[in-house]
């Protein structure tokens, strides 16, 4: 009986611990609809037309409405240009005719909520980076922003306001699709460590953003993805020692 009960035990105590284990995993994986957003966003800064076919097809797969790809793929523009993000949207057209020739309809989704907030741009688009900062930035501008005032102007008021404040896609979700397109077209890793500090500081967790880095590789390159790993195993060292 003793044995039994000791069998028992031990069964229960390993399910616990497979269940904890499968929630941590979970915790640290990032979901299907983030993978896809990943794919998307860089393929189109990329400019790799024939591989973002069915990228947009496995991002209807995975639960994506079409409003959600569109505004991602508008959201591209603000950082690999309106080509690209045109090209893009242009692939999703076609994409979406093919769905359809095939009796496939495809969610549309919600649409942008109208702005009511009544502050300048430039006051709403420096709320909206502060809270994506985690802290208010009142101190004098430096670099780039004291060297030409008026790009800090327009990131304020246009990709911060006109672009991160439309709601059909969350700040973690615009964050996904920023780090992916900065990944995806190269040369700009400044940026991107700055974008990949924001995804932690709006949820994301290490293992997500690894899980990122494997993505990058597998849909984009080897070589995106060995400078993407090389700024985040940075900003993870950095943070290691706080």
């Amino acid at each position: 009986m003793k044995i039994f009960l000791k069998s028992i035990t031990l069964m229960m105590v390993m399910i616990v611990s497979t269940m904890a284990g499968a929630q941590t995993n979970t915790e640290q994986n990032l979901s299907v609809k983030q993978q896809a957003f990943v794919r998307i966003s860089a393929l189109t800064g990329k400019g790799d037309l024939q591989k973002l076919k069915p990228a947009l097809t496995s991002g209807f797969e995975a639960g994506l409405t079409v409003n959600q790809i569109k505004e991602a793929i508008i959201h591209v523009y603000a950082y690999a240009g309106f080509p690209r993000s045109i090209r893009g949207l242009q692939t999703l057209m076609t994409v979406l005719d093919e769905r359809k020739t095939k009796g496939i309809q495809d969610e549309i989704g919600v649409e942008v909520s109208p702005i009511k907030d009544e502050r300048s741009k430039y006051d709403r688009g420096k709320a909206i980076l502060d809270t994506l900062l985690g802290a208010p930035q009142n101190g004098p501008q430096t670099g780039y922003s004291a060297f030409a005032p008026t790009i800090e102007v327009f990131l304020k008021e246009h990709l911060f306001a006109d672009i991160f404040e439309r709601d059909v896609l969350s700040y973690v979700q615009r964050e996904l699709v920023t780090v992916s397109v900065l990944a995806g077209i190269g040369g700009v890793e400044p940026m991107l460590q700055s974008h990949l500090k924001i995804c932690l500081t709006v949820g994301l967790t290490e293992g997500q953003l690894q899980q990122f880095v494997t993505i990058i590789k597998e849909s984009v390159g080897k070589k995106e993805a060995k400078t993407a790993q090389k700024v985040l195993d940075e900003i993870l060292k950095t943070r290691s020692k706080k």
